[in-house]
């Protein structure tokens, strides 16, 4: 079993306490922020997935790209990817309906769409 810790500084006073630890493909992620402690996901965590250094107050930020290399087939390599995915598709949405809004606008003022 490996185990990495980081703190990171949020919003709260005291760092927040991150800890990793992969035994053989499955990783597990705990965070002491209010969504970790409630078993949500949180951006903690995701960001050092995904290899980010900000925020990290430890003094071992380097062991960053440590953790990020264990996530390539790991358990959670897959959820995480459905996520990332997800965000796109709301983004895409997202700008789709602002398309769609500007059309309705146009159309409201009588001008041809």
């Amino acid at each position: 079993m490996e185990t990495i810790e980081f703190s990171i500084q949020g919003s709260a006073q005291d760092p927040y306490r991150v800890t990793f630890q992969r035994v053989g493909p499955n990783i597990t992620a705990n965070c002491t922020c209010p969504a970790g402690d409630n078993g949500k996901s949180c951006k903690h965590r995701i960001s050092i997935l995904d290899g980010l250094t900000e925020g990290i107050v430890s003094g071992n930020s380097a062991q960053v790209a440590t953790v990020a290399s264990w996530l390539p087939g790991s358990n959670i390599a897959a959820a995480l990817a459905a996520v990332t995915e997800a965000e796109a598709a709301a983004e895409r949405a997202k700008a789709e309906v602002a398309r769609a809004k500007k059309r309705l606008g146009t159309a409201l003022l009588g001008h041809p769409s």
